[in-house]
């Protein structure tokens, strides 16, 4: 194994050449530290842009063969695919091909490797790259997109310590910061500050957009609608996959934020400016502490 300074791949295999696995194979070249990128991708007209930009060296529909002699394959499709991902590499891989992913759920994807690659767990690491775009597609790939974001690994107990170690270089090799916790844990926290943000969005722009009157609404939209709803240009194959695969988390936080709004309806109903003042106060110091403490 290389030590973590050292990441280096001879053959990446990338599942889903989209903003994610495009950045990661344009990153790993920019760096120098992949030979050999692979792409493999349901849509052929994204594939062989990928090749044109040359994101990846070579293309295949064929995922088993696609990974014979990979020493790192990287799924970076929508979580809802991972089962049928996963069930094409049973059999295929070799046990020293490294496995680890992208995706922003990871319980489900650790009970699908479970029963899917119950052999090979000493050598897939869930993973989750917390950086993107609205953007979809090979387009908006781009080699500086992990730079300074933040990667959460969630390892699983029977994972080799060099492999968790050999999984990190390769986000550092990308420019990122990584960190760890149990997918138990990281379901719960993406839900509250991320996947609940992107159903408000959603929820807001679909709000106006059924309206009688939503021509009328979206031509005086200004700023403040743009920057709270600029997540709803998001892929919605891939929110409404993370949707279904973290909703036990995601219907608590959704119940929590309904009793806040109940609540903040009431203060509005009573024209109760000194708590509405006080609410929004509290808000704007939160936001601006972690502005501080993010930059």
């Amino acid at each position: 194994m290389f030590p973590l300074s050292e990441f280096s791949c001879d053959k990446l295999v990338v599942v889903g050449v989209g903003l994610i696995g495009g950045s990661v194979a344009a990153a790993l070249r920019r760096a120098g530290r992949v030979r050999r990128v692979v792409g493999v991708g349901r849509g052929r007209a994204n594939i062989e842009r990928a090749l044109e930009l040359k994101v990846i060296d070579e293309a295949s529909d064929d995922l088993a063969v696609a990974v014979q002699g990979a020493d790192l394959v990287l799924l970076a499709v929508p979580v809802q695919q991972n089962d049928r991902v996963l069930g094409q590499l049973a059999g295929s891989l070799s046990t020293d091909t490294l496995v680890t992913d992208a995706g922003s759920t990871k319980m489900d994807y650790v009970a699908a490797v479970r029963r899917l690659l119950p052999t090979l767990l000493a050598h897939v690491v869930p993973a989750h790259p917390i950086a993107g775009a609205e953007l979809t597609g090979v387009d908006a790939a781009h080699p500086g997109l992990f730079v300074d974001k933040n990667v959460v690994l969630t390892p699983l107990p029977e994972n080799n310590i060099q492999a968790v170690d050999r999984i990190e270089s390769m986000w550092k090799a990308c420019g990122a910061r990584v960190s760890r916790m149990s997918p138990e844990h990281h379901d719960r926290v993406f839900s509250a500050v991320s996947h609940l943000p992107h159903m408000l969005a959603y929820t807001l722009v679909h709000m106006i957009a059924t309206r009688p009157d939503a021509q009328e609404l979206f031509s005086f939209a200004a700023g403040g609608f743009r920057d709270f709803t600029r997540i709803a240009s998001s892929s919605p194959e891939m929110w409404r996959d993370i949707a279904s695969t973290n909703r036990a988390a995601l219907l608590a936080d959704i119940e929590t934020y309904q009793k806040q709004l109940t609540h903040l309806a009431g203060l509005i109903r009573d024209a109760d400016a000194e708590q509405l003042g006080k609410i929004f106060d509290t808000a704007r110091n939160a936001r601006n502490a972690w502005l501080r403490q993010d930059s």
